[in-house]
C-alpha cells in the first residue's frame, strides 16, 4: 500500500469547499468533506482507479455524484494529491 502525500494547493481546496458548503449549504458540508478524504484514501490501495489526466503525469478521479475532480499523480512510495477542482471549472491544473 502506498503512502498519502497531500499538497499545500490540496488541502487549501479542500478548505475553500468547507468553508464554501458551510456558509451556503451547511447540511451537505461533513458528509461532503467526508467523502472528498474517503476517495483520496482509496488511492493508497488502488491508485490507478481514475483516468489519466489533462496534465502530464497526472490522474484525474471524477468524484460523482459530488461536482469535483481529485487531480492527483503516483510514484515509486507516494500517491500525490494534488488538487480537487470544481468539476464545472476551466481550471489548469
Amino acid at each position: 500500500m502506498k503512502q498519502l502525500r497531500w499538497s499545500l494547493a490540496s488541502a487549501d481546496d479542500l478548505e475553500q469547499i468547507a468553508s464554501y458548503l458551510r456558509l451556503h449549504h451547511p447540511e451537505f458540508s461533513q458528509a461532503t468533506q467526508e467523502r472528498l478524504y474517503t476517495a483520496a484514501k482509496t488511492l493508497k490501495s488502488f491508485p490507478s482507479k481514475g483516468r489519466m489526466g489533462r496534465k502530464l503525469g497526472t490522474r484525474e478521479l471524477v468524484l460523482h455524484p459530488l461536482p469535483y475532480i481529485l487531480v492527483y499523480s503516483v510514484d515509486a512510495e507516494a500517491v500525490n494529491i494534488l488538487r480537487f477542482v470544481h468539476a464545472a471549472r476551466e481550471e489548469r491544473f
